[in-house]
């Protein structure tokens, strides 16, 4: 392996740094503190409302394509080594030759969509803002480590591909060109979309306890119960699927 050359971090990349550590704990925290700690607000009429929630699935959702598109095209592994930034090549290809930080494009994606079924000024005003600002910090130790393991390739990478928001030009050819490996979407992603649709039924919930909210049918408890079931069902069948060691690909 060769040796990083060390370079002094900015402030803002040290902080980065140290919020890589603990994200994976501070961020499940963060979120539900402020979205079961504070009255959701209905948005107008209650069809409204639904038209809302509607809508914030439909933008979870698209963050969770990404993120499938992501794992199933090339994945590189975020968790770093020792809790640190760290990466053994530069990872180009697939949905990181339109975006720099295409995973992170997807959690705030989810977020945002929680955020929106959610309503209440907290998620808007106080956690997208906080999570983005996360977000920026530790993007920033990346890019820092990064420059320094990688020099010229990842300027030049870094000037061909936005950071954020993904290039759309020649994004269907690189989806259809590439190799999509489900196998290893569901392994590395089982418990993603179990998470954040457990949340968005859990807010479903909570959000008829808003005050202006009309009170929950038994159809509509029902339905929420039986599609969590669903769920969980699927992640237990793929979770013991993958410690048995059938989900495994090259």
């Amino acid at each position: 392996m060769t040796d990083v050359p060390v370079v002094r971090p900015d402030p803002l990349a040290r902080l980065g740094a140290a919020l890589f550590k603990y994200r994976d704990a501070l961020f499940p925290l963060v979120l539900i503190a402020a979205a079961f700690g504070t009255r959701p607000r209905l948005a107008g009429t209650t069809r409204t409302d639904h038209v809302m929630d509607v809508v914030g699935f439909a933008v979870s959702a698209s963050g969770q394509t990404l993120r499938a598109l992501v794992v199933g095209l090339v994945y590189i592994t975020r968790g770093g080594q020792n809790r640190q930034p760290w990466a053994n090549s530069l990872v180009e290809s697939g949905i990181f030759g339109h975006s720099r930080n295409p995973l992170y494009v997807a959690n705030m994606l989810i977020l945002l969509g929680l955020a929106m079924v959610h309503n209440g000024w907290v998620m808007y005003l106080v956690v997208l803002p906080l999570f983005a600002f996360v977000y920026l910090a530790i993007v920033r130790a990346e890019e820092q480590y990064l420059a320094a393991r990688f020099g010229a390739a990842y300027g030049a990478y870094c000037e061909r591909v936005p950071r954020w928001m993904p290039r759309l030009a020649g994004l269907g050819a690189t989806i259809r060109q590439g190799s999509f490996n489900w196998l290893k979407v569901l392994r590395k992603e089982y418990g993603t979309p179990f998470a954040w649709i457990s949340g968005f039924l859990l807010l479903l919930a909570w959000e008829h306890s808003s005050p202006q909210a009309t009170p929950m049918t038994h159809v509509e408890r029902n339905a929420i119960v039986l599609v969590w079931c669903a769920i969980a069902v699927a992640y237990t069948i793929v979770r013991k699927l993958k410690l048995s060691g059938r989900l495994e690909t090259d």
